[in-house]
């Protein structure tokens, strides 16, 4: 591979993982109300759903899902549409985080099954990873050389990364869980919800052409 090439792909993968999205919202809420481990399990559905995308990248199937219009409408219409059901199931579960405030309730033990699939379905139906895979790794392969291998690297690269990084946005959320309790817990499930929303309608706007 060409190393030059494969650095800057480095660092432009880094800050594409790290920044907010709706897998490291997915991560805070888990690691805030369920801990670690449910963090750690949902992660592992994300990077599978991410391995989907890239697989698909590498098939040339993404490349007839960016030129059809009709295909990415549905991929954006589920993925945003998940990204909805999430904040509004969030927005529903802070009526009953209002009960800790007294100590009278627990927060339901999360299903870690529940939490793969969540993870998988967030990332497998979210139109950026598509983007990305598609338009964006076709620019650091080294056509000079097999073009297979340097996607696994690349995949693996990106896949690391996601997980390392969202482990670690869940374990910051699980340490800040004292803050979040009572009330605050209520408040912290409101403005998640409203984020996932947020996200999901903002998805409503992503074209296959950016």
């Amino acid at each position: 591979m060409n190393y030059e090439l494969l650095l800057m792909y480095v660092v432009v993968a880094f800050f594409y993982v790290i920044s907010p999205g709706p897998a490291i919202f997915l991560a805070i809420y888990n690691g805030a109300m369920h801990g670690v481990k449910v963090v750690m399990v949902s992660a592992l559905g994300n990077i599978l759903g991410l391995l989907l995308l890239s697989s698909l990248a590498m098939s040339g199937l993404s490349a007839i899902l960016m030129t059809s219009a009709t295909l990415f409408l549905v991929v954006k219409v589920v993925g945003a549409s998940y990204l909805i059901y999430l904040g509004v199931r969030q927005l529903l579960a802070s009526r009953k985080a209002m009960t800790l405030k007294q100590g009278a309730g627990h927060v339901p033990a999360r299903s870690l099954t529940a939490s793969f699939k969540e993870g998988f379905v967030v990332a497998a139906t979210n139109p950026k990873p598509i983007l990305f895979f598609t338009a964006l790794f076709p620019q650091f392969l080294d056509v000079t050389n097999a073009v297979l291998p340097q996607f696994f690297v690349m995949t693996a690269i990106f896949m690391f990364f996601s997980f390392v990084s969202l482990t670690s946005y869940g374990y910051l959320a699980q340490r800040a869980k004292g803050l979040l309790t009572g009330g605050r817990g209520a408040w912290f499930q409101r403005i998640s919800g409203g984020l996932f929303i947020g996200m999901g309608a903002s998805l409503f706007q992503l074209k296959a052409t950016q």
